[in-house]
Protein backbone atom coordinates (compact mmCIF):
# COMPACT_ATOMS: atom_id res chain seq x y z
CA UNK A 1 0.00 0.00 0.00
CA UNK A 2 1.45 3.28 -1.22
CA UNK A 3 2.05 5.88 1.55
CA UNK A 4 2.11 9.87 1.25
CA UNK A 5 4.38 12.23 3.69
CA UNK A 6 2.05 12.27 6.24
CA UNK A 7 1.67 8.36 6.26
CA UNK A 8 -1.72 8.19 4.67
CA UNK A 9 -2.74 5.67 2.41
CA UNK A 10 -3.28 6.53 -1.33
CA UNK A 11 -4.35 5.48 -4.64
CA UNK A 12 -1.90 4.06 -7.28
CA UNK A 13 -2.78 7.11 -9.62
CA UNK A 14 -5.67 8.71 -11.39
CA UNK A 15 -7.08 4.97 -12.71
CA UNK A 16 -7.09 3.68 -9.53
CA UNK A 17 -9.12 6.92 -8.08
CA UNK A 18 -11.43 6.92 -10.99
CA UNK A 19 -12.33 2.74 -11.21
CA UNK A 20 -12.82 3.67 -7.12
CA UNK A 21 -14.89 6.54 -7.45
CA UNK A 22 -17.10 5.05 -10.18
CA UNK A 23 -17.36 1.63 -8.19
CA UNK A 24 -18.84 4.01 -5.11
CA UNK A 25 -21.36 5.63 -7.73
CA UNK A 26 -21.95 2.79 -9.55
CA UNK A 27 -23.78 0.77 -6.89
CA UNK A 28 -27.27 -0.36 -5.88
CA UNK A 29 -28.06 3.34 -6.60
CA UNK A 30 -27.60 2.73 -10.13
CA UNK A 31 -28.99 -1.35 -10.73
CA UNK A 32 -31.43 -1.34 -7.96
CA UNK A 33 -32.71 2.35 -6.84
CA UNK A 34 -32.86 4.20 -10.54
CA UNK A 35 -35.02 1.58 -12.53
CA UNK A 36 -37.98 1.70 -9.64
CA UNK A 37 -37.54 5.62 -9.23
CA UNK A 38 -37.29 5.82 -12.81
CA UNK A 39 -40.54 2.80 -13.63
CA UNK A 40 -42.87 4.90 -10.78
CA UNK A 41 -42.02 8.70 -11.60
CA UNK A 42 -42.43 9.03 -15.51
CA UNK A 43 -39.69 7.58 -17.43
CA UNK A 44 -37.96 9.56 -19.72
CA UNK A 45 -38.88 13.00 -17.82
CA UNK A 46 -36.96 11.85 -14.76
CA UNK A 47 -34.11 10.45 -16.74
CA UNK A 48 -33.80 13.87 -18.06
CA UNK A 49 -34.30 16.06 -14.67
CA UNK A 50 -31.71 13.16 -13.48
CA UNK A 51 -29.02 13.85 -16.58
CA UNK A 52 -29.24 17.55 -15.66
CA UNK A 53 -28.90 17.64 -12.09
CA UNK A 54 -26.01 15.43 -11.94
CA UNK A 55 -24.49 17.39 -14.97
CA UNK A 56 -24.35 20.72 -12.93
CA UNK A 57 -25.16 20.50 -9.24
CA UNK A 58 -23.64 16.74 -9.27
CA UNK A 59 -20.87 17.81 -11.07
CA UNK A 60 -19.69 20.44 -8.95
CA UNK A 61 -20.25 18.54 -5.78
CA UNK A 62 -18.50 15.84 -6.46
CA UNK A 63 -15.29 18.15 -7.77
CA UNK A 64 -15.43 20.05 -4.45
CA UNK A 65 -15.92 17.18 -2.47
CA UNK A 66 -12.62 15.29 -4.07
CA UNK A 67 -10.66 19.23 -4.16
CA UNK A 68 -11.33 19.08 -0.30
CA UNK A 69 -10.39 16.01 0.65
CA UNK A 70 -7.06 16.47 -1.21
CA UNK A 71 -6.32 19.84 0.08
CA UNK A 72 -6.65 18.65 3.91
CA UNK A 73 -5.54 14.84 3.14
CA UNK A 74 -8.44 14.30 5.46
CA UNK A 75 -11.50 12.48 5.47
CA UNK A 76 -15.31 14.69 6.16
CA UNK A 77 -14.59 15.72 9.99
CA UNK A 78 -11.31 16.55 9.40
CA UNK A 79 -11.54 18.57 6.00
CA UNK A 80 -13.99 20.59 8.21
CA UNK A 81 -12.16 21.00 10.87
CA UNK A 82 -9.15 22.12 9.01
CA UNK A 83 -10.19 25.61 8.47
CA UNK A 84 -10.25 25.91 12.56
CA UNK A 85 -12.42 29.05 13.43
CA UNK A 86 -12.92 30.09 10.09
CA UNK A 87 -15.60 27.02 9.18
CA UNK A 88 -17.29 28.03 12.83
CA UNK A 89 -20.79 26.21 13.11
CA UNK A 90 -20.19 24.55 9.80
CA UNK A 91 -17.90 21.77 11.44
CA UNK A 92 -21.36 20.25 12.04
CA UNK A 93 -21.17 19.32 9.04
CA UNK A 94 -18.14 17.36 8.49
CA UNK A 95 -19.82 15.11 11.58
CA UNK A 96 -23.24 14.78 9.87
CA UNK A 97 -21.26 13.41 6.01
CA UNK A 98 -19.38 10.39 9.27
CA UNK A 99 -22.59 9.98 10.25
CA UNK A 100 -24.77 9.40 6.78
CA UNK A 101 -22.37 6.23 6.07
CA UNK A 102 -23.16 4.90 9.23
CA UNK A 103 -27.10 5.02 8.56
CA UNK A 104 -26.66 3.80 4.74
CA UNK A 105 -23.93 0.64 5.81
CA UNK A 106 -26.93 -1.45 7.75
CA UNK A 107 -29.50 -1.61 5.31
CA UNK A 108 -27.16 -1.54 2.32
CA UNK A 109 -25.76 -4.57 3.65
CA UNK A 110 -28.99 -6.59 4.30
CA UNK A 111 -30.00 -5.35 0.56
CA UNK A 112 -26.39 -6.90 -0.53
CA UNK A 113 -27.55 -10.05 1.56
CA UNK A 114 -30.75 -10.24 -0.67
CA UNK A 115 -28.78 -10.09 -3.64
CA UNK A 116 -26.20 -12.46 -2.71
CA UNK A 117 -29.39 -15.34 -1.62
CA UNK A 118 -31.08 -14.56 -5.27
CA UNK A 119 -27.66 -15.32 -6.81
CA UNK A 120 -26.96 -18.40 -4.96
CA UNK A 121 -30.40 -19.68 -5.83
CA UNK A 122 -30.11 -18.69 -9.49
CA UNK A 123 -26.94 -21.09 -9.38
CA UNK A 124 -28.55 -23.68 -7.98
CA UNK A 125 -31.41 -23.36 -10.75
CA UNK A 126 -34.23 -22.52 -8.64
CA UNK A 127 -35.20 -19.40 -10.77
CA UNK A 128 -39.37 -21.28 -10.76
CA UNK A 129 -38.88 -20.71 -7.03
CA UNK A 130 -37.89 -17.15 -6.82
CA UNK A 131 -40.64 -16.19 -9.08
CA UNK A 132 -43.36 -17.38 -7.11
CA UNK A 133 -45.85 -14.88 -5.53
CA UNK A 134 -45.36 -14.20 -2.01
CA UNK A 135 -41.49 -16.00 -1.82
CA UNK A 136 -39.40 -12.53 -1.68
CA UNK A 137 -41.88 -11.36 1.12
CA UNK A 138 -41.50 -14.31 2.95
CA UNK A 139 -37.70 -14.73 3.10
CA UNK A 140 -37.00 -11.19 3.96
CA UNK A 141 -39.83 -11.66 6.70
CA UNK A 142 -38.26 -15.41 8.33
CA UNK A 143 -35.59 -14.97 10.73
CA UNK A 144 -31.80 -16.64 10.25
CA UNK A 145 -32.28 -16.86 6.77
CA UNK A 146 -31.73 -12.80 5.90
CA UNK A 147 -29.10 -12.55 9.10
CA UNK A 148 -27.20 -15.48 7.47
CA UNK A 149 -26.86 -13.69 3.96
CA UNK A 150 -26.08 -10.29 5.16
CA UNK A 151 -23.38 -11.77 7.57
CA UNK A 152 -21.51 -13.60 4.40
CA UNK A 153 -22.02 -9.63 2.93
CA UNK A 154 -20.42 -8.09 5.34
CA UNK A 155 -17.30 -10.21 5.40
CA UNK A 156 -17.17 -10.01 1.77
CA UNK A 157 -16.80 -6.16 2.41
CA UNK A 158 -14.95 -6.29 5.70
CA UNK A 159 -12.19 -8.20 4.03
CA UNK A 160 -11.41 -5.75 1.03
CA UNK A 161 -11.70 -2.84 3.81
CA UNK A 162 -8.89 -4.70 5.86
CA UNK A 163 -6.53 -5.17 2.67
CA UNK A 164 -6.28 -1.61 2.62
CA UNK A 165 -6.83 1.12 0.03
CA UNK A 166 -4.49 0.00 -2.90
CA UNK A 167 -5.13 -3.57 -2.31
CA UNK A 168 -8.27 -3.87 -1.49
CA UNK A 169 -10.65 -1.19 -2.09
CA UNK A 170 -8.56 0.26 -5.31
CA UNK A 171 -8.07 -3.83 -6.91
CA UNK A 172 -11.34 -5.28 -5.94
CA UNK A 173 -12.87 -2.28 -8.38
CA UNK A 174 -10.61 -2.70 -10.93
CA UNK A 175 -11.36 -5.76 -11.37
CA UNK A 176 -15.52 -5.90 -10.90
CA UNK A 177 -15.71 -2.53 -12.63
CA UNK A 178 -15.07 -3.72 -16.30
CA UNK A 179 -16.32 -6.68 -15.43
CA UNK A 180 -19.90 -5.26 -14.74
CA UNK A 181 -20.26 -3.21 -17.63
CA UNK A 182 -19.71 -6.31 -20.11
CA UNK A 183 -22.10 -8.08 -18.37
CA UNK A 184 -24.17 -5.31 -18.34
CA UNK A 185 -24.31 -4.24 -21.70
CA UNK A 186 -24.95 -8.21 -22.67
CA UNK A 187 -28.11 -8.02 -20.29
CA UNK A 188 -29.30 -4.69 -21.70
CA UNK A 189 -28.66 -5.73 -25.33
CA UNK A 190 -31.18 -9.26 -24.84
CA UNK A 191 -33.37 -6.98 -23.02
CA UNK A 192 -34.00 -4.30 -25.33
CA UNK A 193 -34.15 -6.92 -28.39
CA UNK A 194 -37.33 -9.20 -26.82
CA UNK A 195 -40.38 -8.49 -29.16
CA UNK A 196 -42.81 -5.58 -27.67
CA UNK A 197 -40.03 -4.07 -26.03
CA UNK A 198 -40.21 -0.89 -27.55
CA UNK A 199 -42.74 0.58 -25.97
CA UNK A 200 -40.74 -0.16 -22.63
CA UNK A 201 -38.23 1.85 -24.31
CA UNK A 202 -40.16 4.59 -25.40
CA UNK A 203 -41.91 4.90 -21.68
CA UNK A 204 -37.66 5.26 -20.45
CA UNK A 205 -36.00 7.76 -22.83
CA UNK A 206 -38.39 9.39 -24.15
CA UNK A 207 -39.61 12.55 -22.13
CA UNK A 208 -43.38 13.10 -21.48
CA UNK A 209 -44.38 16.32 -19.66
CA UNK A 210 -47.64 14.25 -18.76
CA UNK A 211 -45.92 12.47 -16.56
CA UNK A 212 -44.56 14.93 -14.46
CA UNK A 213 -45.25 16.07 -10.90
CA UNK A 214 -42.97 17.86 -8.36
CA UNK A 215 -42.09 14.47 -6.97
CA UNK A 216 -40.12 13.00 -9.89
CA UNK A 217 -37.83 16.39 -9.16
CA UNK A 218 -37.54 15.37 -5.78
CA UNK A 219 -36.92 11.66 -6.21
CA UNK A 220 -33.96 12.56 -9.08
CA UNK A 221 -32.52 14.63 -6.42
CA UNK A 222 -32.66 12.21 -4.20
CA UNK A 223 -30.97 9.69 -6.56
CA UNK A 224 -28.40 11.68 -7.33
CA UNK A 225 -26.98 12.54 -3.85
CA UNK A 226 -27.12 8.63 -3.90
CA UNK A 227 -25.70 7.45 -6.68
CA UNK A 228 -22.76 9.77 -7.66
CA UNK A 229 -21.89 9.35 -3.37
CA UNK A 230 -22.40 12.50 -2.57
CA UNK A 231 -23.08 13.92 0.71
CA UNK A 232 -21.93 10.56 2.18
CA UNK A 233 -18.00 11.57 3.10
CA UNK A 234 -17.05 9.02 0.92
CA UNK A 235 -15.69 11.53 -2.11
CA UNK A 236 -13.68 13.80 0.74
CA UNK A 237 -12.21 10.58 1.64
CA UNK A 238 -11.14 9.16 -1.76
CA UNK A 239 -10.07 12.79 -2.63
CA UNK A 240 -7.78 12.50 0.24
CA UNK A 241 -6.11 9.43 -1.12
CA UNK A 242 -5.60 11.24 -4.54
CA UNK A 243 -2.01 13.56 -5.04
CA UNK A 244 -1.82 16.38 -7.14
CA UNK A 245 -1.04 14.80 -10.66
CA UNK A 246 -4.80 14.22 -10.57
CA UNK A 247 -6.97 16.00 -12.89
CA UNK A 248 -9.93 16.06 -10.64
CA UNK A 249 -12.35 18.00 -12.84
CA UNK A 250 -11.39 15.44 -16.01
CA UNK A 251 -11.64 12.45 -13.55
CA UNK A 252 -15.17 13.59 -12.11
CA UNK A 253 -16.32 13.75 -16.02
CA UNK A 254 -15.27 10.12 -16.25
CA UNK A 255 -16.82 9.01 -12.95
CA UNK A 256 -20.07 10.85 -13.93
CA UNK A 257 -19.88 8.64 -17.52
CA UNK A 258 -19.52 5.77 -15.70
CA UNK A 259 -22.09 6.45 -13.58
CA UNK A 260 -24.91 7.83 -15.95
CA UNK A 261 -24.14 5.46 -18.46
CA UNK A 262 -24.57 2.34 -15.88
CA UNK A 263 -28.06 4.08 -14.90
CA UNK A 264 -29.00 4.17 -18.93
CA UNK A 265 -28.03 0.40 -18.68
CA UNK A 266 -29.92 -0.73 -15.67
CA UNK A 267 -32.94 1.19 -16.83
CA UNK A 268 -32.80 -0.56 -20.30
CA UNK A 269 -32.15 -4.34 -18.91
CA UNK A 270 -35.20 -4.07 -16.57
CA UNK A 271 -37.82 -1.62 -17.46
CA UNK A 272 -38.08 -3.13 -21.53
CA UNK A 273 -38.30 -6.42 -19.95
CA UNK A 274 -40.42 -6.08 -17.54
CA UNK A 275 -43.08 -3.61 -19.79
CA UNK A 276 -42.75 -6.71 -22.20
CA UNK A 277 -43.72 -9.46 -19.38
CA UNK A 278 -46.16 -7.63 -17.02
CA UNK A 279 -46.77 -4.34 -18.68
CA UNK A 280 -47.14 -0.53 -16.96
CA UNK A 281 -48.62 -2.58 -14.42
CA UNK A 282 -45.74 -4.06 -13.50
CA UNK A 283 -43.88 -0.64 -13.12
CA UNK A 284 -45.33 0.31 -9.76
CA UNK A 285 -43.76 -2.42 -8.06
CA UNK A 286 -41.31 0.30 -6.38
CA UNK A 287 -38.53 -1.02 -4.37
CA UNK A 288 -39.95 -4.60 -5.14
CA UNK A 289 -38.96 -4.32 -8.43
CA UNK A 290 -35.40 -6.04 -8.62
CA UNK A 291 -36.72 -8.87 -6.32
CA UNK A 292 -40.24 -9.15 -7.45
CA UNK A 293 -40.75 -8.48 -10.96
CA UNK A 294 -37.61 -9.60 -12.62
CA UNK A 295 -37.44 -12.95 -11.04
CA UNK A 296 -41.05 -13.38 -12.74
CA UNK A 297 -39.70 -11.98 -16.16
CA UNK A 298 -36.99 -14.01 -16.01
CA UNK A 299 -39.01 -17.20 -15.34
CA UNK A 300 -41.02 -15.81 -18.39
CA UNK A 301 -38.19 -16.28 -20.64
CA UNK A 302 -37.78 -19.92 -19.92
CA UNK A 303 -34.05 -21.34 -20.16
CA UNK A 304 -32.57 -18.49 -21.33
CA UNK A 305 -34.24 -16.54 -18.48
CA UNK A 306 -32.40 -18.97 -16.12
CA UNK A 307 -28.57 -17.81 -17.52
CA UNK A 308 -29.88 -13.61 -17.99
CA UNK A 309 -31.27 -13.74 -14.21
CA UNK A 310 -27.77 -14.95 -13.03
CA UNK A 311 -25.28 -12.86 -15.07
CA UNK A 312 -27.68 -9.88 -13.60
CA UNK A 313 -27.67 -10.54 -10.01
CA UNK A 314 -23.71 -11.80 -10.42
CA UNK A 315 -23.74 -7.58 -11.55
CA UNK A 316 -26.15 -6.63 -8.81
CA UNK A 317 -23.57 -8.54 -6.21
CA UNK A 318 -21.04 -6.81 -7.61
CA UNK A 319 -22.02 -3.28 -7.87
CA UNK A 320 -23.44 -3.71 -4.10
CA UNK A 321 -19.85 -4.97 -3.06
CA UNK A 322 -17.78 -2.20 -4.89
CA UNK A 323 -20.31 0.55 -3.89
CA UNK A 324 -20.52 -1.35 0.09
CA UNK A 325 -16.53 -1.18 0.09
CA UNK A 326 -16.69 3.04 -0.17
CA UNK A 327 -19.36 3.17 2.18
CA UNK A 328 -17.82 1.61 5.22
CA UNK A 329 -13.80 3.01 4.23
CA UNK A 330 -15.71 6.51 4.58
CA UNK A 331 -16.30 5.70 8.35
CA UNK A 332 -13.03 3.82 8.60
CA UNK A 333 -10.98 6.40 7.43
CA UNK A 334 -13.23 9.03 9.88
CA UNK A 335 -12.12 6.53 12.60
CA UNK A 336 -8.77 6.81 11.52
CA UNK A 337 -8.34 10.62 11.63
CA UNK A 338 -10.25 11.35 14.43
CA UNK A 339 -8.99 8.80 16.91
CA UNK A 340 -6.10 7.65 14.99
CA UNK A 341 -6.81 4.06 15.36
CA UNK A 342 -4.95 1.36 13.43
CA UNK A 343 -7.19 0.42 10.21
CA UNK A 344 -7.45 -3.16 11.23
CA UNK A 345 -9.50 -2.08 14.17
CA UNK A 346 -11.33 0.54 12.85
CA UNK A 347 -12.32 -1.87 9.92
CA UNK A 348 -13.35 -4.37 12.97
CA UNK A 349 -15.51 -1.99 14.94
CA UNK A 350 -17.28 -0.56 11.80
CA UNK A 351 -18.44 -4.37 11.02
CA UNK A 352 -19.61 -5.13 14.64
CA UNK A 353 -21.56 -1.84 14.64
CA UNK A 354 -22.68 -3.03 11.11
CA UNK A 355 -23.88 -6.32 12.26
CA UNK A 356 -25.84 -5.17 15.24
CA UNK A 357 -27.34 -2.52 13.20
CA UNK A 358 -28.19 -4.56 10.29
CA UNK A 359 -30.01 -7.15 12.94
CA UNK A 360 -32.19 -4.47 13.51
CA UNK A 361 -32.92 -3.61 10.18
CA UNK A 362 -34.20 -7.27 9.16
CA UNK A 363 -36.15 -7.53 12.49
CA UNK A 364 -37.96 -4.61 10.96
CA UNK A 365 -39.66 -7.00 8.20
CA UNK A 366 -40.88 -8.86 11.64
CA UNK A 367 -40.33 -8.43 15.44
CA UNK A 368 -39.94 -5.04 14.95
CA UNK A 369 -42.50 -4.69 12.51
CA UNK A 370 -43.90 -1.11 11.94
CA UNK A 371 -45.46 1.23 9.36
CA UNK A 372 -44.73 4.75 9.27
CA UNK A 373 -46.32 7.00 6.34
CA UNK A 374 -43.15 8.99 5.20
CA UNK A 375 -43.19 12.87 3.99
CA UNK A 376 -43.65 11.30 0.41
CA UNK A 377 -46.41 9.55 0.84
CA UNK A 378 -45.07 6.17 1.32
CA UNK A 379 -45.90 3.61 4.20
CA UNK A 380 -42.27 2.38 5.05
CA UNK A 381 -40.25 0.15 7.79
CA UNK A 382 -37.02 0.64 9.31
CA UNK A 383 -35.20 -0.07 6.13
CA UNK A 384 -36.90 2.58 4.31
CA UNK A 385 -37.34 5.14 7.25
CA UNK A 386 -33.07 4.99 7.05
CA UNK A 387 -33.12 5.26 3.60
CA UNK A 388 -35.52 8.19 3.47
CA UNK A 389 -33.47 10.26 6.46
CA UNK A 390 -29.92 9.85 4.91
CA UNK A 391 -31.16 10.95 1.25
CA UNK A 392 -33.87 13.36 1.74
CA UNK A 393 -33.11 14.85 4.71
CA UNK A 394 -29.33 14.64 6.01
CA UNK A 395 -27.67 14.37 2.46
CA UNK A 396 -29.34 18.32 1.30
CA UNK A 397 -27.99 19.67 4.50
CA UNK A 398 -24.81 18.19 3.96
CA UNK A 399 -24.22 19.44 0.14
CA UNK A 400 -25.22 22.86 1.65
CA UNK A 401 -22.65 22.94 4.53
CA UNK A 402 -20.33 22.09 1.55
CA UNK A 403 -21.18 24.90 -0.87
CA UNK A 404 -21.57 27.24 2.02
CA UNK A 405 -17.78 26.07 3.24
CA UNK A 406 -16.21 26.35 -0.44
CA UNK A 407 -18.37 29.56 -1.38
CA UNK A 408 -17.29 31.78 1.41
CA UNK A 409 -14.82 30.13 3.64
CA UNK A 410 -12.27 28.66 1.31
CA UNK A 411 -12.42 30.62 -1.59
Amino acid sequence: MEKEKNNRSSFSGKIGFVLSAAGASVGLGNIWRFPYLAAKYGGGIFLLIYILLALTFGYTMIVAESALGRMTRKSPVGAFKAFGKKAGWLSFGGWINAVIPMLIVPYYSVIGGWVLKYLFEYLRGNSETLAKDGYFTEFITSSGKVELWFLVFAVLVFAVILAGVKNGVERVSRVMMPMMIVLAVVVAVYSVTRPGAVEGIKYFLIPNLEHFSIMTVVAAMGQMFYSLSIAMGILYTYGSYIGKEVDVEKSTTQVEVFDTGVALLAGLMIIPAVYVFMGRDGMSAGPGLMFISLPKVFNEMGIAGDIVGLIFFMIVAFAAVTSSVSIMEAIVSSLIDRFHWSRRKSAILVTVYGLIAEIIVCLGYNKLYMEVKLPNGTVGQILDIMDYVSNNVLMPIVALATCILVGWIVS
